[in-house]
């Protein structure tokens, strides 16, 4: 059986606006100057807490001991604001989908995870257990944990499971889970792959339709 297991941020769909503009209120709720929309991007992948903490450490200032509250909050406010799926992106896993089992596996926390996939009908493709996010029963990417547990519940293997990611997060997941990858060229967190860490197996495609070649 084969298994497409799916990073969210940068990879399905393009959120990078509504998590900069919430970074950025809660960095101006606290005296703080903005970053841009590239700064910001360019710290996504670990989780809100990591976010946060790479935000008040680019402008040099500790963060108050609520900010990850306050960030969460200024997020949910503005979640559906611009965020959208990549061109191609419900094509391509419905067309995938008839042939394979669908899986989500981010670090993002799964309440805001699953409210995106419901507003930008995107949810439908995906079985409600597998969807996991980076507040589940399982330690964040890039510790395999999660990852294999899609792995088992699709009863596929990792040989014949394919991570689609946009980051080096997806692709230390992937090495540590024994999967094969595939990286997004047009995600926002692309910059922070190094080329000389990937392998011959490994694939790269600049539009999500390339999927369907795979």
């Amino acid at each position: 059986m084969r298994l497409f297991v799916f990073d969210l941020d940068g990879t399905l769909v393009d959120s990078r606006r509504d998590i900069a503009d919430a970074a950025n209120a809660l960095l101006v709720s606290c005296g703080v100057a903005p970053l841009t929309e590239e700064q910001i991007g360019a710290m996504v992948g670990d989780g809100a807490a990591t976010l946060v903490t790479r935000a008040f450490d680019a402008r040099g200032t500790e963060p108050p001991p609520d900010a990850l509250e306050r960030y969460i909050d200024f997020y949910d406010e503005r979640l559906l604001h611009h965020t959208q799926p990549y061109a191609g992106v419900d094509r391509v896993l419905t067309t995938i989908g008839r042939r394979v089992p669908l899986a989500v596996l981010t670090n993002k926390p799964i309440g805001s995870t699953r409210r995106i996939l419901e507003g930008l009908d995107l949810a439908r493709h995906f079985p409600h257990d597998a969807v996991l996010g980076g507040d589940g029963p399982f330690p964040r990417k890039p510790d395999p944990a999660a990852l294999r547990h899609l792995v088992e519940r699709a009863s596929a293997t990792p040989a014949s499971t394919v991570m689609v990611g946009d980051s080096v997060i997806d692709l230390r997941t992937a090495r540590a889970a024994g999967t094969r990858l595939c990286l997004v060229r047009y995600g926002f967190g692309f910059d922070s792959i190094r080329l000389e860490d990937l392998v011959a197996d490994d694939r790269m495609i600049t539009a999500a339709d390339e999927l369907l070649v795979l």
